[in-house]
This record gives structure tokens, sequence and C-alpha cells, in this order.
């Protein structure tokens, strides 16, 4: 019986894959949703990974795992991909004796990994991977893409011509689709797979409730760096899923790291000095979001202590602070406060206004490119 890890952060199935592809003796299948029609728990580009020992990850609530796992076996033996289609629309214990009527229908995706040619993860370059999934031209063509050198691989160029648009659309929007592709009299299906890079955290504080935000935060595929100013508390061990435990000061709070436009803080020290120092820190870098722990009145009290010294704020700057950090969620415990907290950064960044999705009109996930979900 192999055991199956069915929840695990993304970075956990990004790193299992990452093994197999290093081992030669590796027999490890990828399993990727590359379509979704109706409704349908995964989104295109949801990945497992499995192996005759183990898998990881999800592409489904759990309705198709077992199914998908069963079909590695043959797509091992066989040694060449496949896709196979599952309709859920049906409410029927006769389809996969389960009866899940889930509202979609799901294309799967099945790569052996000792055969995999296109790029699987993002680097400094490549932001899109694809692969020709039916109609004229090689089947499983593969090719990567960005927009400098545009495009790269073994597809066809009246592909690479008629896939640009929706490929730079797809990039931009950070989402992966196949899309409908039609040349010089040809037509094709192709898999378009954004590499997107994990978010980042940084929690400035290493006081016992940092230890909550950074386990969630890890959970949902936050890259997670913790700094503290005390250097005593700031070891790796007191946050072992943090990526990155150190120490610095906050006036070199800049220079200690990388902040750029991709990455989030919250600052957790309780300390009103480091607080302060920090947050004029970090409004000269280009960080988007900065949540300061601690209610509004403190806030008020430091930009007072600001305005004495002759600093002031400026609209932009303050539409960059959140504070109290959170969303109100009613919750007063550690990991209460840290799910509030973690909850607002993933909402700010999927661009997301957090509400009841029984009051969001249309589907749950937004569609990219009209005719192809």
């Amino acid at each position: 019986m192999s055991q199956q890890n069915w929840s695990v952060p993304e970075q956990d199935v990004r790193e299992r894959i990452r093994g197999l592809l290093a081992d030669e003796d590796g027999n490890g299948v990828l399993a990727t949703v590359v379509g979704v029609r109706g409704s349908a728990y995964r989104r295109p580009g949801a990945r497992m990974v499995i192996t005759q020992d183990d898998s990881f990850g999800n592409v489904t609530a759990g309705c198709l795992e077992d199914e998908v796992r069963q079909l590695a076996a043959d797509v091992v033996a066989a040694g060449e991909p496949r896709v196979e289609t599952y309709d859920l629309m049906e409410d029927d214990d006769d389809i996969w004796g389960l009866g899940v009527g889930c509202n979609g229908v799901i294309d799967i995706l099945l790569e052996p990994l000792t055969g995999v040619e296109r790029p699987l993860f993002p680097d400094d370059d490549c932001l899109a991977s694809l692969v020709l999934l039916d109609g004229d031209g090689p089947r499983f063509a593969t090719g990567q893409y960005d927009f400098e050198s545009g495009f790269a691989g073994d597809l066809p160029s009246w592909v690479e011509r008629g896939a640009e648009a929706d490929v730079r659309a797809l990039v931009e929007a950070g989402k992966s689709q196949t899309v409908s592709v039609a040349a010089d009299g040809k037509e094709a299906d192709v898999f378009v797979e954004t590499l997107v890079p994990s978010p980042k955290l940084v929690v400035l504080g290493t006081g016992p409730d940092v230890g909550p935000v950074v386990e969630l935060a890890k959970n949902v595929d936050f890259e997670v760096t913790v700094i503290g100013f005390r250097g005593v508390n700031a070891q790796a061990e007191r946050f072992p899923r943090a990526d990155e435990v150190f120490s610095t000061s906050p006036a070199q709070l800049a220079d200690a790291h990388d902040f750029d436009d991709s990455t989030y803080v919250v600052t957790m020290t309780h300390n009103f000095v480091d607080d302060r120092l920090s947050l004029d820190a970090l409004l000269d870098t280009d960080v988007p979001y900065i949540g300061l722990l601690g209610p509004r009145k403190r806030f008020e009290e430091m930009q007072e202590a600001f305005a004495d010294e002759g600093r002031t704020f400026s609209q932009a700057e303050l539409d960059r602070i959140q504070t109290p950090v959170g969303l109100d969620l009613g919750s007063g415990t550690p990991y209460g406060i840290a799910h509030s907290i973690v909850a607002e950064l993933l909402a700010v960044h999927n661009d997301r206004e957090p509400a009841h999705l029984e009051g969001r009109e249309g589907p749950i996930h937004p569609r990219v490119i009209a005719g192809n979900d």
C-alpha cells in the first residue's frame, strides 16, 4: 500500500518532483490538471506526483486520486504520456463507484517523469511551459516561453504563432490553461502552464506568536523568512517550518534581505521602537504590503513620533501599510490570530476583497481566456 500525501503544500510537491528528476532510477509519474469544464476543486496547473511507494499532492478533492494512482503504473510501463478525461457531472454511483457529482469535466495529463522535457519550475527566464495535447502536429511535443526570447522547444512554428497571444495573457495573469490554437489551416489544443514562483513572506519578530503564522503561511505556499532583532531568539530550531531565520538590526534591515515587489512583510516584534525603525526602512523598498500587529491607536502614536521628527506619510505609503494586520475573524487565540493574518495575505496576494463566497457572483475561480474553460 503506497503512502498518500494528499494535503501537502505545493512547495513539497515541487521538491518531490525535483528529487525524482535527479534520481536516475526514479519511476515517478506527474499528473497535472490541464483542463476543467464546469466546476472542480482544483484548477488547471494542479499537480500530484506518484511513485510505487507514495504520492504527493492532489488534483481533486480526493475524488480521483486513487484512479490516477492506478493509471500511473500503466504510464510507467508504456513510457509515454497520456491524457485522461473524467466526467464528474453525473451523480451516479455506477460511474466511479463514488457518486461524486462534482459538476465538472476534468482533463488530467499523466507524464512519466523520466521523459519530461519541458520546464516544471520557475526560473529567471522561463515563464511558461507548453504541451501539445491534441490536434494537428506531434502529440505531446513540448516548449517553453519567455517575453524576451519567445518560444523554444519542439512545438511547430505555426503552434507558436497561433498560441502567443494566449500565452502572454496567461503569463501576465499567472494562470494555467489549455488553449485552442488555429493557424495556417491547422488546429491544436495546447496546455500552457504558467511557472509562478511562491510568494514571499518576511515576518519580523521571534516571539511565540510568530510560529503559528509561519506554519500556516508555509501550508499555503509562502516562502517564509523570519528576521529577529534579538539574536538569541533568531534560531532556526525555533521556527522549523521557516525557509530562513536570521537576526539583524532595524537600521540594517533593507541591506540584510532582498525586499522586492513580490515580498509581503508582517511586523510582530511587540517593540514600538523596532517597529517604527523597521517601517521607515521598509517604506524605502518595493514591498507592496506591510502588516503591523497591534491596535490602530499604536500606529497613530507611531505617526505622531514620526511627525515630531519631520517625517510624514504619503497616501501611497499609507496604502501599503495594513494595521491592525489581519481580517476580522473574531478569534483571539494564537492560531486564530495567525489565521486572520495569513487569510489577509492570501487575499492581498490573489487581489481579492475578502467576502463570503456565498455572495460572490460568477465562478469562484476567475476564467482568464473565454471559451477555453
